[in-house]
């Protein structure tokens, strides 16, 4: 038992001594060791896992699927995630870790990992990630909204530039009146 206590005491005065040394370099330009890139996979997976798995997706209509979530992603997600066509951004380079680029993702095809992402892709957008710079949108953007832009970010897996351009043509107009992404007013 003597060893067992002397042994944690050691292990949590080496944690303590990297954490309070700085040894661990929390710069977004370095990357993190693989056994913390590992564990922190581990633990986002999970919580998201444990949180969307009872959530009910509700049955959208096209018009607002594609209405509201091509109008949202165009406005709020493109600068990060990206789409078919586009560039990468400086504020995209210079995230870490980076966010996904959905459209290059191959589609899903099995019906029950459809249902599962797109709850994982709402609860995700809904409330956020600690420490990655993903925003909770639940704050701002009503449920309608967040589903319909989940299922938006399901659809980019593997779409083209052609594709993606063609809906915003279609979808992309900024008019919804609760959709609004001014700057802060200046004081």
């Amino acid at each position: 038992m003597k060893m067992l206590i002397a042994g944690l005491l050691a292990v949590l005065a080496l944690v303590y001594v990297v954490i309070d040394t700085g040894v661990y370099n929390m710069a977004a330009t370095e990357k993190h060791w693989a056994i913390t890139e590992k564990v922190i996979t581990w633990v986002r997976e999970s919580s998201i896992r444990a949180r969307a798995e009872d959530l009910v997706p509700p049955v959208l209509e096209e018009s607002i699927i594609l209405d509201k979530g091509v109008s949202h992603y165009n406005a709020m997600c493109i600068g990060c995630h990206l789409a078919p066509g586009y560039s990468t951004t400086e504020l995209a380079t210079g995230l870490y870790p980076q966010a996904p680029l959905f459209y290059e993702r191959v589609p899903v095809t099995d019906e029950e990992d459809k249902k599962y992402l797109i709850k994982k892709y709402f609860w995700v957008i809904k409330n956020g990630i600690k420490m990655t710079a993903m925003p909770a949108w639940g704050l701002t953007h009503d449920d309608e909204s967040i589903w319909a832009m989940a299922h938006l970010v399901q659809r980019l897996h593997g779409m083209t530039a052609e594709q993606y351009t063609a809906l915003v043509k279609l979808h992309g107009d900024d008019a919804d009146d609760d959709h609004h992404h001014e700057e802060a007013a200046r004081e």
